[in-house]
């Protein structure tokens, strides 16, 4: 019940920060306007889209549905996400730490390690509430605008077509695999919010991190080959294979075990430095 307690009392901290709107604001223009912009030109993208492929396939039908234009707001607003989480979480221990509140907090009979506990429990509701949100307009108003249709998905080396039957589910794991991916940087930037008391300085760090890491495994280098497989930005995108027919399934849980144990690391470093730092000098 106390734990109980104290995820309320953070999740009433972060709603009355301005910054914690900015994320739903952000996602709805963006949702609203790639939608809009597909309705009166989705031709157009589509053949930029298809013109590798057209003169070995010929394809017919209703490609533009809701089930596409979902698919491309999910690749285009996965990217830009991580930087609306951090925006929140990097600040929940380093904000409250330059405002001097984390002091009377930590005099209160409370575990350091339930307080850090409970603000990641704050932050990972926060974030499924953007992925619901997120889910919400691409999806709902993806359907309702566009209808429902097959899914056409072009990858580097061949096309599947996956029947609209079967396009629901895959976009519920992919949107349970978006939010553990978004856990990983929410722990990451609550990690580096117990080394500071600037509020900014985490958010900056975090995305540099993930800026770095998204570099280095994209770069076709081959000493970045031993680490690359160990980078939790390797594995943020594989939702897309949940787009695969069949589903590769190993991949898929080999990548989710390793997003779980860096959230697993993020959260025990913050723990032990957060029970072991000097606050009330």
């Amino acid at each position: 019940m106390k734990m109980i307690n104290l995820v309320s009392i953070e999740l009433y901290k972060i709603r009355k920060k301005p910054r914690s709107f900015i994320g739903f604001g952000a996602i709805a223009v963006i949702v609203l306007l790639i939608e809009v912009a597909l309705y009166i030109d989705g031709q157009s993208y589509l053949q930029f889209v298809i013109q590798q492929v057209e003169q070995s396939f010929q394809i017919d039908g209703k490609i533009i549905n809701g089930n596409l234009v979902t698919y491309v707001l999910l690749q285009t607003l996965i990217v830009q996400m991580p930087l609306l989480v951090a925006l929140v979480t990097g600040d929940l221990i380093s904000g409250e730490a330059a405002s001097g509140s984390i002091r009377l907090l930590v005099t209160k009979p409370l575990s350091r390690a339930n307080i850090v506990l409970s603000k990641f429990a704050a932050g990972s509701v926060y974030t499924l509430l953007l992925i619901v949100w997120l889910g919400i307009l691409s999806l709902g108003l993806g359907l309702l605008i566009f209808g429902s249709g097959d899914l056409l998905v072009l990858n580097s080396d061949h096309i599947a077509i996956l029947r609209s039957s079967e396009t629901m589910w895959r976009f519920m794991m992919a949107f349970v695999i978006a939010f553990i991916s978004l856990s990983v940087v929410s722990s990451l930037s609550l990690m580096l919010s117990c080394f500071t008391d600037n509020s900014i300085g985490p958010i900056i760090i975090a995305m540099s991190i993930i800026i770095l890491f998204t570099i280095i495994g994209t770069m076709e280098i081959p000493i970045f080959d031993v680490v690359r497989p160990f980078l939790f930005t390797t594995h943020m995108i594989v939702w897309r294979s949940l787009f695969e027919n069949p589903v590769p399934l190993q991949e898929l849980w080999i990548s989710t075990g390793v997003m779980m144990a860096h959230i697993l690391v993020f959260l025990s470093v913050a723990v032990f430095y957060f029970k072991n730092k000097d606050i009330l000098s």
